[in-house]
């Protein structure tokens, strides 16, 4: 499954982007109040060349577009929209240019820590108003700026219509590249899933008043692991039509998948981009329209369908059809035609009468990938010739070889004829084609592998006619757990050169296809996973288009991704899905453990050992089945009502099925990970533990096990220091710190025991030998006091021993907090010179809580427990806190630390009442 996410995937196709000038950054002095409240921030100016030296005065005559870097991001990733607007403003000769701008966030981990999320939003909004007061005056002054946000940028840019002061018409286009905004990849704390909320609440809450601002948010496809493709889409609402949401791989002159990087450089979007800017421009006011409809044109005609022509906001009705071409009339229903240094244009014309009764729809296809007009419709009942025609090539769609035309002739029934258009061609070679067809014969139905299939069913169709196009709909393909490979294999009945096949995985309900370009004859495979799950209300069918070579046949077969590489169909998924969800699973399993040792040791006094209880007590029916009941019952308004009343947070099952991102079988699938992870982890631990005491036993050898006071006043001085330091600096630094503490302290109590075991056994062996021996080690146990000496070395070492197999556990446990803390400690450390207090601090309470119960654990064994009045109640609650993290952790992993220090707290009081 990992292999899958994270290598088995389209090649790169992206080309990369170059700077034919030596990039400069200007950076923009912002007002003093601004910098001293934001001194980490910077605001600058990209530029090259000449144009970099003309800018250095600031006197800007262009448009202004500001780039938002995403997590840990670069404010240099805006030199390749930067580099390729001024090389195509140098086309122009200047007549319109962009001013790009870029923010400096200091590379901060805002994916990973929200903390600062809020303050980043209000320095973009500082920065726009610093940007437009240096068109003031202008000629051509803007008043609004365009925005182009990466990852989290794009989130950041949305966040601004969420402040009280910022006025919606500063911004009047917003492009996002690879930004998650249905929810946060791995929500690490409160801070950054109350900005989501706050965000998504706010874009379906005032909506309408967002019609004037066009968004536009580009995913990066199957390569792109860090944000899967399902999050960058814009929530869907009726009333908000000004959003529009695509794949990369489905932009027609890009049709390539990238990574979350290269979306920032790679050359087919960024010219996609750059061209849609340049027809966004009102030439009255040379800057971008205000028109949000001629806004929303422009990007669906250079992200979603490219007609193979400039774009046009008002294209003519109709067409004169001039020059002296020769008229030729086709009457047969299929018709090919090949061009090559062809000195006479001609018209080629096809009656529509004739075929209206027989076929109900037409196609037509020019390999000739230039911008000009090339089919028309004529309303000339009486002649073979028009005049006067419409222009359908506006009808065309892109495609990485040819352009091509569908029309549904009952959708026409004006028409009386079709015109192709064929230029005289002074060295150009290409093909054109039409034929007139039914759709039902050229579309046939593939039923595809289901979920229980196992890799042992598969589907195969043989597409025998030789017509230029076919539609294969694949049947209950509506699901993102849905995962398997198409083969399409073509034959030829010769071996002359043709045109390559184009085969495209069209999904009707998002802009996500996929593009296939392939040679014929030849065997090609097709990776067949959805983005987003078919809408309840949408009951159309997928299809895997087939623009075919002429005279050549079409196998097409299915099979599950299980047939080539794993076990299991779902693995792929859900980790593509659902890995930032293991965390919970692995401490939860780790919790139920903790519980099951608790238990052994009120029933047999001893505590077992981790790997073992985990086998035995780990299992998911114990879970599973309450949350799933659960989910099922706030289906129901009444339960829903109750479950509001007692001021409890939605199951998180629950908000991803109404995401449809949770499906069948993966929190079993999830459950078992995690098991497998805690088992390892356990082992790890014990085997660290191991090797690092008999390296311990070789430089230190103890003399006594001691017995000291849980709470001492030098632990107490501790205590109180790690809590200040928690306090006052990091939360996540001091929880690291006793951490550390703590791993070094259970090495010590194993070294002592092993020591003394060594130590006994060897006493034995040689008490009858050497009396002088015997005699030292009494009176060296003589002189330790009273209150430390222990009843005997036995019951010594197995109290060791069972203290030792709690504390790796809670070792263990204590892992994963510090882990899940860890975003924050690394955003401190990279802003401690700004900083020394991390404000906002997601976990310096929980530290500070931590700090006094693993102050008191680590000094603990099990024979202060055994004898608790609490025992039984701190054994039987891990199970009831790993149901609840289950239930309401998996969206929100800065919970998992709450549920464990409760658990922790019960095995304090344990040791002390």
């Amino acid at each position: 499954g990992v292999r899958d996410v994270l290598f088995l995937y389209e090649e790169n196709r992206c080309s990369m982007t170059y700077m034919y000038e030596y990039p400069e950054y200007l950076k923009i002095k912002l007002p003093k109040k601004t910098a001293r409240r934001y001194p980490a921030y910077e605001l600058y100016l990209y530029g090259e060349g000449n144009y970099a030296e003309e800018n250095k005065n600031l006197l800007l005559t262009g448009i202004p577009v500001l780039f938002l870097p995403g997590n840990a991001g670069s404010y240099k990733q805006v030199r390749s929209l930067g580099s390729i607007a001024l090389r195509k403003a140098e086309d122009v000769d200047f007549k319109y240019h962009f001013d790009f701008f870029s923010v400096n966030f200091n590379e901060e981990l805002v994916a990973l820590y929200g903390g600062s999320l809020q303050r980043q939003t209000k320095f973009v909004h500082e920065c726009i108003k610093v940007i437009l007061k240096l068109y003031r005056d202008r000629e051509f002054a803007p008043s609004s700026v365009a925005i182009v946000g990466h990852s989290m940028g794009g989130l950041v840019a949305r966040a601004l219509l969420t402040l009280k002061n910022f006025k919606p018409e500063l911004i009047n286009l917003l492009i996002t590249q690879a930004t998650p905004h249905v929810a946060p990849v791995m929500p690490l704390d409160k801070y950054l899933t109350d900005f989501y909320t706050a965000v998504n609440n706010h874009w379906i809450l005032k909506a309408r008043d967002l019609r004037n601002l066009t968004t536009l948010s580009v995913a990066g496809g199957f390569r792109d692991y860090q944000v899967r493709s399902g999050l960058a889409f814009l929530p869907r609402l009726s009333q908000h039509d000004s959003a529009l949401s695509v794949v990369s791989s489905a932009v027609p002159r890009a049709w390539a998948s990238t990574d979350h990087l290269s979306i920032v450089w790679c050359k087919e979007l960024i010219l996609a981009t750059i061209r849609a800017f340049f027809d966004l421009i009102d030439e009255d006011t040379r800057q971008i329209t205000e028109d949000p409809k001629k806004r929303m044109s422009v990007l669906k005609h250079h992200f979603v369908r490219h007609p193979a022509k400039v774009f046009e906001e008002n294209p003519e009705a109709f067409t004169e059809l001039a020059g002296a071409f020769m008229w030729i009339t086709v009457k047969t229903s299929k018709w090919t035609y090949s061009v090559y240094n062809d000195s006479d244009g001609k018209y080629f014309t096809f009656p529509l009468a004739s075929h209206r009764k027989s076929y109900s729809h037409v196609y037509c296809e020019n390999s000739m990938l230039d911008t000009s007009s090339w089919i028309y419709g004529c309303m000339n009942n009486n002649s073979s010739m028009c005049l006067e025609a419409a222009d359908l090539s506006w009808r065309a769609e892109l495609l990485p070889t040819t352009k091509v035309v569908m029309l549904k002739l009952q959708d026409y029934p004006s028409l009386s004829h079709i015109v192709i258009q064929v230029p005289p061609a002074a060295g150009n070679k290409y093909t054109l084609g039409c034929e007139f067809f039914r759709e039902d014969s050229r579309t046939v139905q593939l039923p595809v592998t289901h979920l229980f299939s196992f890799g042992l069913s598969s589907s195969k169709i043989l597409l025998n006619s030789t017509g230029l196009l076919y539609s294969v709909q694949l049947q209950h393909f509506n699901q993102i757990y849905q995962a398997f490979k198409i083969y399409i294999e073509s034959h030829c009945q010769s071996l002359k050169e043709r045109k390559p096949s184009v085969y495209r995985l069209h999904i009707p309900w998002s802009h996500e296809d996929s593009v296939t370009v392939a040679k014929v004859p030849s065997l090609t495979e097709i990776s067949a996973k959805l983005h987003i799950a078919q809408p309840h209300n949408d009951s159309s069918l997928p299809e895997l288009n087939i623009y075919s070579s002429p005279d050549c046949q079409y196998e097409v077969s299915n099979t599950d991704l299980f047939y080539s590489y794993h076990p299991f169909i779902l693995v792929f998924q859900i980790l593509r899905f659902h890995a930032g969800a293991f965390p919970v699973y692995v401490v939860s399993n780790i919790l139920l453990t903790y519980g099951g040792q608790l238990s052994t040791l009120i029933s047999t006094g001893q505590c077992s050992d981790f790997s073992l209880e985990l086998v035995r007590t780990a299992k998911p029916y114990k879970v599973e089945p309450l949350i799933s009941i659960v989910v099922f019952l706030q289906g129901f308004n009444w339960f829903r009502e109750i479950w509001e009343s007692l001021s409890l947070p939605e199951v998180d099952a629950a908000v991803l099925s109404s995401q449809d991102a949770w499906f069948p079988l993966v929190s079993l699938i999830l459950f078992l990970f995690g098991t497998g992870i805690a088992y390892w982890s356990g082992v790890f631990f014990s085997t660290s533990l191991r090797l690092f005491s008999s390296l311990w036993l070789t430089l230190i050898r103890p003399t006594v096990l001691q017995k000291d006071k849980l709470i001492t006043p030098r632990r107490f001085c501790g205590m109180i220091s790690l809590a200040l330091v928690s306090w006052t600096t990091c939360g996540a630094f001091a929880v690291l710190i006793i951490y550390l503490q703590y791993l070094f302290k259970p090495g010590h109590v194993f070294v002592i025991s092993v020591f003394h075991f060594q130590d006994s056994g060897h006493s034995k062996e040689t008490s009858q030998n050497s009396s002088t021996h015997t005699i030292k080690a009494q009176s060296s146990m003589d002189r330790v006091p009273e209150a430390t000496q222990l009843p005997s070395n036995s019951t010594t070492i197995a109290e060791a021993v069972n203290s030792l197999k709690m504390h790796i556990t809670i070792l263990n446990l204590f892992t994963w907090i510090v882990l899940l803390n860890l975003p924050s400690l690394i955003y401190w450390l990279k802003n401690l010179r700004y900083n020394v207090r991390l404000d906002p601090d997601p976990c310096r309470s929980t530290a500070i809580i931590l700090i006094c119960i693993l102050e008191i654990l680590m000094n603990s064994s099990t024979s202060e427990v055994k004898s608790s009045k609490l025992l039984k109640i701190a054994a039987k609650v891990p199970l009831p806190l790993s149901v609840a993290m289950l239930a309401f952790g998996r969206l929100h992993l800065y919970r998992v630390p709450h549920f464990v220090t409760f658990s922790l707290l019960l095995h304090v009081l344990c040791c002390i009442v």
